[in-house]
């Protein structure tokens, strides 16, 4: 017997073959193409929004673009001077290097801060008095305390204002010798009076010495206190 030719398969079924394996391949492009987007788009979450907490892919918290320096963190870029959150209950710029002390004063703590080089210093305290003109006067005419009883004290300036007073002076220290110093005496931004004394040789530049002062003014805060 005469073995029957087999022909090649018909036309539709071949056709079907070759859509379905279009398909598969399609379908599997798709899918890799979507998982590289999405690793790539992982790898950089949150680099352009606002965040600060994007988690892509093997990648850490990111740092919020928009973030922004603090205005007391802006006080502190003067440069040779950082900023100091004193325990006593305010932050202030103080000169880089210089040292800390605190002791008690008749109605409040006295914290100094001292040059270990050329005998300049700092005084920081609150004062009781009702305001800073009146502390002032008492501070220099006070007849059991007032540094006008102090050996050749000289007035070399005075001023005032609202919220404020101020005196430069001179005397003779009996261990220290000449000194100059100013006297700043203010209301605070919480209401609260305070006062920053500048101290140093006579000998100095009288700038040198009010410096720090100038300095410590601008930028003293009280605790828990918005400043501008």
């Amino acid at each position: 017997m005469t073995p029957t030719p087999v022909g090649p398969p018909h036309a539709p079924h071949r056709i079907r073959r070759v859509f379905a394996a279009l398909v598969v391949a399609v379908l599997v492009g798709v899918c890799v193409g979507a998982g590289v987007w999405f690793l790539l788009r992982g790898t950089s979450l949150g680099s352009g929004s606002g965040s600060g907490s994007g988690s892509g892919v093997g990648a850490g918290p990111v740092p919020s673009v928009t973030a922004t320096p603090s205005p007391a963190a802006s006080a502190s870029t003067a440069s040779g001077y950082r900023r100091i959150q004193d325990p006593v209950g305010y932050s202030l710029d103080v000169p880089r290097g210089w040292t800390r002390t605190e002791k008690e004063g008749r109605s409040a703590p006295v914290v100094g801060y001292a040059a270990p080089a050329d005998g300049r210093r700092l005084q920081v305290f609150r004062l009781a008095e009702d305001t800073p003109a009146g502390s002032l006067d008492l501070a220099e005419n006070d007849p059991g305390y007032g540094f006008a009883l102090q050996p050749g004290y000289q007035v070399l300036d005075r001023a005032s204002g609202t919220t404020w007073a101020e005196l430069a002076y001179r005397y003779d220290d009996p261990e220290l010798g000449a000194r100059q110093v100013v006297d700043h005496r203010f209301e605070a931004a919480d209401g609260t009076l305070h006062a920053i004394r500048a101290t140093g040789p006579a000998s100095l530049p009288a700038a040198l010495v009010r410096d720090p002062l100038t300095r410590a003014r601008a930028s003293f805060c009280p605790a828990d206190t918005e400043c501008g």
